[in-house]
């Protein structure tokens, strides 16, 4: 156990920013409201963001071992050299978690609650329990924390430097809510860490309640009774000063227990590089895409009640959080004092007086000399600083959610969750949330995987909103769009499947027409005006169905590239909610990896990337095609077939990005499972958009396979000879034929009469 002074050492500390969850859907403490701004910003939680954003609902169910896309829009940018940025994504699941009836925040006395218990009151949405708010609202806060020149009006972990007053919000613990890891125990489970400086993801993953267990103070029951409506430090955060304390003081008095909380006991979490997201835009991230992480749901744990959260710390460049000094020793004193944090190294200053005499301390809204003094006269600039902002934690938290068993028709499939994102409205009404999109909009997957396809909505959204139908509802259905009027494109994309639908095209197509993924007629019934939910009514815009609709995991049986739109929302305003599920034979795999290494895998094959070998993160897809499909492959592109070789050991397995991005001489390792006999066995790679020539590369055998040392990606191919054994033994085989035959000639020439007999034995029998 760290003592008070030194747990800052290693913390996020936390600058302007909103961070939004839109899949599954984040509440940003919205609960079926039907205004745009949120009614209450301290209803469960401590968010930051903007009153619009959220979800008035959110309630999916998923089964355990399923894949959820999980899919954020932040303000300011992440992964890019602007700032640091830690994205920190938990779960969390209990019997009392709820939404809750009323947007009034949750009683922080019992006796305004049902059966004076808030716990089970179900008026009130829920996260934290009661019990854990108690006890941080009465436990002391860490002394050793950086606060800058705010000044907290009181002495428990309620109170921080972001949160001075003691607002609050739900039965959140504020001090927990901005630091992370945190040093006491937490309700929440790590799924992943994404963060600007990977060298620090082995301290997060070891310091992680998932695999470390936390101590704390459990205080005499009596204290806790007697300080109930209070909000004062008085439980200790130390091992001494938890078993030297009595209450009530005094001979008769009990002391506290320093107690163990075990981990979790599940895995540490993932940790790795964010991808990039650029400043003051709450949209997609690198390519047009949106900020994703996909989240297997673990296979062990099933609960009715469940919750996401994802924080975003941010750190500004003024001063490092993740330096031992930056601590409580350089707070401000006083009043309208500066704090002592020194910054003349940052501006190019000789000495910390020579900085303040300029006006370059850290404090609130400082004026700064950008020039020296000129004939005793000089010029300032006021900067707008809030300390209690800089750094600043951001979060968004779901709505509740259910993780359920697999019913046993179920075990051991892939299924693929698709749901739909986005609310009622144009952009500018919607804003900070997002219009309506399927997620995943593009869903890869293979014949005999599931898909689950799931969604719900609201009936009170703003009435005067854009969209069709009822006004204020949220309203969603699948249909397969109609196949390419025009040319367009070669269709090598598609090759060699076929394209079903067109994204180009607004009208669907008729039901008795088409095949969509192998699925039954009824099935695309269902899909398209979300019956069984519904039964007849009016339903041309889907007025009288349901806001929620799932359509259970359906088997899917036949490839291809299917587009395909929800009719309802495909206005001028709310145009183009359309999606595309590619469903083909090949094997293709995605990871994320970067500077901390990794691995993907495939069904024969599998690269791995030590510690260092990147220096950034890359998005990895590697895929595995049968021969038959990468020769098809070459011909699409015109490249070179005659690949040396007379046959194949392994598919092509074909690693994106095609080129080299290793650090300096730094190899990774591709391991390929062969085929047959290894003799004369070689290994050539070739770029797979062109295939304009094929490359021997070097490789060692190890285990029934070969292990291939390189820098870059492409295409790779085992290939050899026949077995020169067999050869020789057939051209041995041969030549003994042949002498035998040619003895047998030469003897009867050389015994004529021996051949005359043979032949008149053979003539009698017949």
């Amino acid at each position: 156990m760290m003592n008070a002074g030194v747990l800052l050492i290693l913390l996020v500390t936390s600058a302007n920013a909103d961070l939004y969850i839109h899949n599954p859907r984040g509440s940003n403490n919205r609960l079926a409201e039907p205004g745009r701004e949120r009614n209450n910003g301290n209803r469960m939680f401590d968010s930051q963001n903007n009153d619009r954003g959220g979800y008035n609902v959110g309630g999916l169910y998923y089964y355990t071992d399923s894949m959820l896309q999980i899919e954020w829009t932040n303000q300011h940018s992440c992964g890019n050299r602007n700032n640091h940025c830690e994205l920190i994504v938990q779960y969390m699941c209990h019997d009392h978690l709820r939404d809750g009836a009323v947007t009034s925040t949750i009683p922080d006395n019992p006796s305004n609650c049902y059966d004076y218990n808030c716990n089970t009151d179900k008026r009130f949405g829920m996260h934290e329990g009661f019990d854990y708010y108690l006890t941080c609202r009465l436990r002391k806060r860490n002394p050793g924390l950086f606060t800058a020149d705010q000044k907290l009006k009181g002495e428990s972990a309620r109170y921080t430097r972001q949160n001075p007053q003691g607002t609050r919000r739900g039965y959140e613990c504020p001090e927990e809510r901005d630091y992370y890891p945190y040093w006491h125990p937490t309700p929440w489970v790590d799924i992943a860490i994404m963060t600007t400086d990977a060298t620090r993801c082995q301290y997060y993953q070891e310091e992680s309640q998932n695999v470390k267990s936390r101590w704390y103070c459990k205080p005499p029951n009596q204290l806790l009774l007697d300080n109930i409506l209070k909000s004062r430090g008085v439980i200790p955060i130390t091992k001494e000063e938890c078993e030297s304390m009595t209450y009530p003081e005094g001979p008769n008095g009990t002391s506290g227990v320093w107690t163990e909380v075990k981990a979790h006991g599940v895995p540490a979490p993932l940790c790795r590089e964010a991808h990039y997201s650029r400043d003051n835009h709450l949209g997609n991230g690198l390519n047009g895409f949106p900020n994703v992480y996909n989240w297997t749901i673990p296979d062990d744990f099933v609960h009715e009640r469940c919750a996401i959260r994802m924080r975003y710390n941010i750190s500004t460049g003024e001063f490092d959080g993740w330096d031992g000094t930056t601590n409580s020793s350089l707070n401000a004193e006083k009043n309208n004092q500066p704090t002592k944090l020194d910054l003349s190294d940052r501006f190019g200053f000789s000495t910390f007086e020579e900085a303040e005499e300029r006006g370059y301390v850290f404090e609130g809204n400082p004026q700064v000399e950008i020039f020296p003094p000129v004939n005793g006269k000089s010029f300032q600039l006021q900067l707008a600083v809030n300390t209690a902002q800089y750094g600043r934690t951001f979060q968004d938290r779901t709505h509740s959610f259910a993780i359920r068993r697999r019913p046993a028709d179920l075990v051991n499939q892939t299924i693929h969750n698709l749901n739909v994102r986005g609310k009622r409205g144009n952009i500018v009404q919607v804003y900070p949330a997002v219009e309506y999109d399927f997620v995943p909009n593009t869903l890869l997957m293979r014949p005999g995987e599931y898909v689950h396809p799931q969604w719900t909505g609201s009936n009170t959204n703003p009435r005067n909103n854009d969209g069709q139908g009822l006004a204020g509802t949220d309203r969603n259905n699948m249909v397969l769009l109609v196949e390419q009027v025009y040319p367009e494109g070669t269709g090598a994309y598609h090759s060699p499947y076929s394209k079903n639908g067109h994204w180009g095209t607004n009208y669907p197509m008729s039901i008795k027409d088409s095949t969509f993924l192998g699925l039954d007629r009824e099935v695309l019934i269902n899909l398209a005006i979300n019956r069984p939910n519904q039964f007849r009514g009016e339903l041309s815009e889907l007025d009288d169905a349901g806001t929620y609709f799932d359509a259970k995991p359906r088997k899917v049986t036949e490839t291809g590239h299917y587009h395909y739109m929800c009719t309802r929302n495909n206005n001028f305003s709310n145009r183009s909610q359309k999606g595309r599920i590619v469903c083909i034979n090949d094997a293709v795999h995605y990871q994320a990896i970067g500077w901390t290494g990794g691995s993907i895998t495939s069904e024969s094959s599998e690269v791995v990337f030590e510690q260092g070998t990147l220096d950034q993160l890359y998005d990895f897809r590697l895929e595995e095609w049968e021969t038959e499909r990468g020769e098809q492959a070459i011909k699409d592109v015109g490249g070179e077939s005659d690949i040396p070789g007379e046959m194949y050991h392994s598919s092509f397995i074909v690693l994106y990005p095609t080129d080299s991005f290793t650090v300096n001489d730094t190899t990774f390792t591709i391991t390929i499972a062969y085929e047959g006999e290894p003799s004369n066995l070689r290994v050539f790679r070739s770029s797979p958009e062109s295939f304009a020539t094929w490359t021997r590369v070097g490789h060692k055998m190890e285990g029934g396979r070969v292990m291939i040392d390189t820098q870059q990606g492409g295409a790779y191919i085992l290939r050899g000879h026949k077995s020169v054994g067999a050869i020789v033994g057939i051209v041995i085989g041969s030549v003994a034929a042949v002498l035998i035959i040619g003895g047998i000639v030469a003897y009867f020439v050389m015994n004529r009469d021996k051949w005359n007999k043979l032949k008149a034995s053979f003539s009698n029998k017949v």
